[in-house]
C-alpha cells in the first residue's frame, strides 16, 4: 500500500445521528407533542453547543430580538413556533452531516457558508419558515446527487 494515502479520519463526528445527540426524537407524535409542549430552553443551548455558537450567536441566525431571547433564558422554555424552528434547524443538520457522512466539523463549516445554490445565503439562515428549510434540504439532496448548480 503507498504510505502517502492517508485515510480520512474527521475530526469530529455523530455516529448516532444528530436527533439521538440532541435529545429529540427525529419524528412521530412524541416530537409533536415536545415542540406543541414548547421544548424547554436546554435544547436550544444544546444546539448553540453543538453548532459550536454562542446563544446569542444561534439568536442572531434565528431572528430572534435579544429581549426576547433574555425571556426565553429566564423563563426556560421556548414558544411553539421556536421550537419547530429548532426542529427545523436540527432536520436541516442532520440532513447535511449526512451529506458529510457524519464529520460535525464538516457540517458546520457548510451550514455557516453561503451556498451558491441558495442565492448566496447560509443554510444556518434558512429554516425560520417551511419554504426556506425546504430548499436548504433539496440543495443538499441535490449535492447527494452530483448535481451543482
Amino acid at each position: 500500500m503507498d504510505s502517502s494515502i492517508k485515510k480520512y479520519n474527521p475530526v469530529e463526528s455523530v455516529r448516532s445521528g444528530i436527533w439521538a445527540t440532541m435529545g429529540l426524537p427525529s419524528r412521530g407524535a412524541r416530537l409533536h407533542e415536545l415542540v406543541h409542549q414548547d421544548l424547554p430552553f436546554v435544547f436550544y443551548k444544546r444546539l448553540a453547543g453543538t453548532l459550536d455558537m454562542t446563544v446569542n450567536q444561534l439568536r442572531q441566525h434565528l431572528r430572534m430580538s435579544p429581549a426576547t431571547l433574555a425571556r426565553r433564558t429566564t423563563g426556560g422554555r421556548l414558544s411553539t413556533a421556536e421550537s419547530d424552528q429548532i426542529c427545523a434547524l436540527v432536520g436541516v443538520l442532520n440532513t447535511t452531516l449526512e451529506l458529510f457522512e457524519g464529520d460535525l466539523s464538516a457540517a458546520r463549516e457548510r451550514m455557516k457558508s453561503p451556498a451558491r445554490g441558495l442565492n448566496s445565503r447560509l443554510p444556518l439562515d434558512m429554516t425560520s419558515t417551511w419554504v426556506e428549510t425546504q430548499a436548504v434540504i433539496d440543495r443538499i439532496g441535490q449535492l447527494e446527487h452530483g448535481v451543482h448548480v
